[in-house]
């Protein structure tokens, strides 16, 4: 009996030592960079990234990428008329790894649209005439008057054109003043 208790008790330190070792060996970090292209050209603005980790990044105008991984990470790279690439950082891999990933077009053909006309000239005009279209030209004559205008004109903020050439203004001014002494305003 005591035999079995120990045998057990050897078998129950070495599986959780195992494990616990198991647990505790941690994955190299990678320098994972590389050139994205299709066939003909780089491609700048694909996204590179590791969905578990939930980190990626996006390549450069010349197509380059780099970023750190772990071993045994799964990298996808995606760009919008691409299919999606899927790299896996093998095992055992140098901490600077270079990849060149060769995207595919994906290309999505949509059905035939028909646009068809009105079957006759006559439905047409049907049509038309059958739109109630207002005859004026859409400006209140009580908002033209002159006295409204003029108050209207006096109490409006500035909008944006009027508040940027405010301060244009004043820093032309401050440009033109920068060596000679600021009086007071007062």
């Amino acid at each position: 009996m005591k035999k079995l208790i120990g045998f057990f008790l050897c078998s129950v330190i070495f599986v959780v030592g195992s494990v616990t070792t198991t647990w505790a060996q941690k994955r190299r970090i990678i320098q994972l960079s590389g050139f994205v292209s299709d066939s003909v050209n780089v491609l700048p603005g694909v996204h590179v990234y590791v969905p578990k980790a939930g980190r990626g990044t996006s390549t450069s105008p010349a197509g380059f990428f780099s970023m750190p991984v772990l071993e045994g990470d799964s990298i996808v790279i995606s760009a919008v008329g691409y299919n999606r690439q899927h790299y896996i950082v093998p095992p055992g891999a140098n901490d600077n790894l270079t990849i060149i990933v060769e995207m595919v077009s994906d290309i999505t053909y949509l059905r035939e649209v028909e646009i068809m006309p009105f079957p006759t000239e006559e439905v047409f005009k049907e049509a038309i005439l059958a739109l109630n279209m207002p005859m004026d030209n859409g400006i209140d004559q009580r908002n033209l008057n002159a006295e409204l205008i003029a108050l209207m004109i006096k109490t409006t903020p500035m909008d944006g054109a009027a508040n940027y050439k405010y301060y244009m203004d004043q820093w032309s001014t401050s440009a033109v003043d920068k060596f000679q002494p600021r009086t007071n305003p007062f």
